[in-house]
């Protein structure tokens, strides 16, 4: 017997304390949902307040607001209804703000404060509709639609407004410490941004003060005081910053200050991701601080100071950089928690630290801004548990431009620091060792002060026979450091080009993994009764695995001169013949994006030296020259190496490419060749680094220059300096 009856989905009662008390972070995000209803009814203000009675065993917190209120219709078809869509659908305000709550369960946040709520709301019009919710009540009911509430409305002489009045008892009092109330503080600081002028027309902002109450909460009663919730004065204190916008299509204009240098001007920095945001318009404000001893003694004479008006200790300092840091994401004005949290490193700027800790900066060093639009503008979606965005494509892409915008700022400072010495020294093996085997200073003024002591001169000589010979063996000593360390840069180029490796060997690998299989089965029936069909099934697999046995035997031929466990001594060969190998390194990856790799050299032209130096030289500058033209979707994607010779012997090599070029500042200071400069978001600060050494064990140096059309290097004779 068939039954058809159609049914309706009942939410249980406790249905309200899931989508509130269960899905909300904690209590400071509870009110932070309760402050934006107050932004939404257009309010201008908001106070918080804390209310204890004298024998400290309940809590009273008020949410009061001078907004537009809500009329009874209100109330009932909307503010009673869980995830209405009326917020979703306005999207603006009366008065032309962007609606923050739009999920519709902001309001039922309440329920983790206290026992019970109390609502009153009146209107412009002056009527004014009371409502109490006992959320136990909810709790107990088998179903939503069993739990009836009162709604009473008359008319008020009052201001216009809505007050939400929670109470509890002792347990939620003791919810609220001190770590609690300083949680909650933080929250409100940084709800609102402290933004920029330059931002606030494009961002049409309108004023919006929150202020917080104690009442009788501290024991204390000097502590009990009315404050404005304001930004931290550290704010404005910054060492260094980058701020601007970019727009839909990916190019925009950054501005870069140093505060931390006098007489400096701001740096235009054009901005250009090749391709569109895929997450909307963006704003940044990055502000970041150096945290050595000097930089914040610097911090606190620019003017920090504490609530009272007096410059705040170093401690002090260090802690409001402890609490206060972050980098937030803000939506019309208003931060999307948990980003910015100082303990929630969403760009996970500490792990890119620990790699690079001369170059990158960590979250405990930066405060910054950065905004987006709607999410029909930007797809950028807010979690409906108010926990942060939702981990799609656009987010994804967020946090890549974030880190590129951040990076700009990263090199910036770190060419400062290191020509100021402030940074960390950097150690170049090859220029440290000549200086630390060097003895001919040493010798000359030793033989000096034995002339001016009226030591003879077969005495003087004697012991500067003797200083000559610890000097050779300390060269000794020094030449096998030189051949450990280029053993290492070898084995680090590898690691540099692994996803190469990786990728060539892939395909061989696949034909091993499918066709083993098939041969031991064809060749068991082979063994078992000689059959012709068989055999002819068998050659083409066998065929096939001698030739994918050939790719992997070619691929560890070639990288066999950058895995080398030893070196042996300078040799002559063909220069022609190691260029091309390590261009053969990346053919397919020349295939795959249309790269047109050129070589113009001398066919028989011979150099003496390392012939893996050469190769690690040219596979870190391929290596970059193939990251940048994809990175910024070169049109032309070109590399050129022109070997120039006179008489048989290699005057320089020059290597270009058709990508977005260096910039003039980097090339001039050479910073670009400083082990740990990157301006590769996620880059080590090796390549460059790495590939100076290995030109300069073999008597040679490499330089870069400006270039109208690409990155521009040149390998040259130490002597054509």
């Amino acid at each position: 017997m068939k039954s058809k009856k159609e049914y309706s989905i009942r939410p249980s009662g406790r249905h309200i304390l899931t989508i509130g008390r269960d899905l909300i972070q904690d209590q400071s995000a509870a009110i932070v949902e309760l402050v934006k209803n107050a932004y939404d009814a257009d309010s201008t203000n908001v106070r918080i307040t804390f209310k204890v009675p004298d024998d400290r065993k309940s809590l009273t917190i008020n949410i009061e607001d001078n907004g537009h209120g809500m009329s009874r219709d209100t109330v009932i078809n909307k503010w009673f209804v869980p995830s209405t869509a009326d917020k979703l659908e306005r999207k603006t305000t009366p008065k032309g703000r962007i609606m923050q709550g739009r999920k519709g369960v902001g309001r039922y946040a309440a329920s983790i404060l206290g026992k019970d709520l109390f609502l009153k709301t009146i209107t412009e019009e002056g009527n004014k509709t009371e409502v109490c919710l006992k959320w136990d009540v909810f709790q107990k009911a088998e179903y939503l639609d069993d739990v009836k509430i009162s709604v009473n409305t008359y008319k008020s002489n009052e201001p216009p407004g809505t007050s939400l009045t929670i109470r509890g008892d002792y347990n939620d009092l003791s919810e609220w410490d001190g770590k609690q109330i300083k949680t909650l503080k933080f929250g409100l600081k940084k709800l609102i941004s402290p933004i920029s002028s330059e931002l606030t027309q494009s961002l049409d902002t309108d004023p919006f003060s929150i202020f917080l109450n104690f009442d009788g909460f501290w024991k204390n009663k000097e502590d009990n005081i009315l404050e404005e919730i304001k930004p931290y004065p550290i704010v404005d204190l910054f060492d260094y910053r980058i701020s601007g916008s970019i727009e839909l299509d990916g190019k925009g204009m950054l501005v870069y200050t140093n505060q931390k240098a006098r007489n400096t001007i701001e740096e235009n920095i054009p901005f250009d991701l090749s391709a569109p945001t895929d997450c909307g318009k963006l704003y940044f404000d990055i502000r970041v601080y150096d945290r050595d001893k000097e930089a914040i003694e610097q911090l606190i004479t620019r003017g920090l100071k504490d609530e009272g008006g007096d410059y705040v200790g170093k401690l002090q300092a260090r802690n409001l950089l402890d609490d206060y840091n972050g980098i937030g994401v803000y939506r019309n004005g208003f931060r999307i928690r948990p980003l910015g949290d100082p303990e929630f490193d969403w760009l996970k700027l500490n792990i890119q630290r620990v790699q690079n800790p001369s170059l990158r900066i960590g979250s405990n060093q930066v405060i910054g801004y950065v905004w987006i639009q709607s999410e029909e503008l930007s797809n950028l979606e807010e979690k409906s548990a108010r926990d942060g965005l939702r981990e799609n494509k656009a987010y994804y892409r967020l946090k890549e431009i974030s880190l590129k915008v951040i990076n700009q700022l990263e090199t910036r400072r770190f060419y400062y620091r290191k020509k100021e010495g402030l940074s960390r020294k950097t150690l170049k093996i090859e220029s440290e060792l000549e200086k630390l085997f060097e003895f001919d200073d040493l010798k000359q003024n030793v033989r000096s002060k034995l002339s001016k002591s009226g030591v003879d001169d077969h005495t003087a000589e004697e012991i500067i026979n003797i200083i000559t010979l610890k000097e050779e063996e300390n060269n000794r000593v020094a030449e096998n450091i030189r051949m450990a360390v280029a053993i290492y840069q070898g084995q680090a180029t590898v690691g540099k080009i692994i996803n190469v490796i990786l990728h060539e060997g892939r395909r061989p690998l696949n034909y091993f993994k499918n066709q083993v299989p098939n041969f031991n089965y064809w060749a068991k029936e082979l063994a078992q009764k000689y059959d012709q069909e068989v055999l002819e099934t068998l050659i083409p697999i066998t065929q096939g695995l001698g030739q994918n046995a050939d790719v992997f035997a070619n691929l560890f031929k070639r990288l066999d001169p950058l895995a080398a466990g030893k070196r042996g001594p300078k040799e002559s060969f063909i220069l022609l013949d190691t260029i091309l190998s390590s261009f053969d390194i990346f053919e397919n990856e020349f295939k795959k994006y249309g790269i047109a790799p050129n070589i113009i050299c001398p066919k028989y032209l011979r150099f003496t030296g390392w012939r893996q130096d050469i190769y690690v030289i040219m596979t870190n500058l391929i290596d970059n020259s193939i990251y940048w033209m994809i990175e910024t979707k070169s049109a032309q994607k070109n590399i050129e190496v022109t070997v120039f010779d006179e008489g048989n012997n290699l005057t320089y090599i020059d290597y270009r490419d058709s990508g977005p070029g260096i910039e003039t500042s980097f090339i001039e200071s050479e910073v670009i060749f400083e082990p740990e400069f990157t301006t590769k978001p996620e880059g080590m600060g090796l390549g460059l680094a790495i590939a100076g050494e290995a030109a300069s064990r073999n008597g040679l140096e490499l330089k870069a220059f400006e270039s109208n059309n690409g990155a521009y290097f040149r390998l040259q004779s130490k002597e054509e300096n």
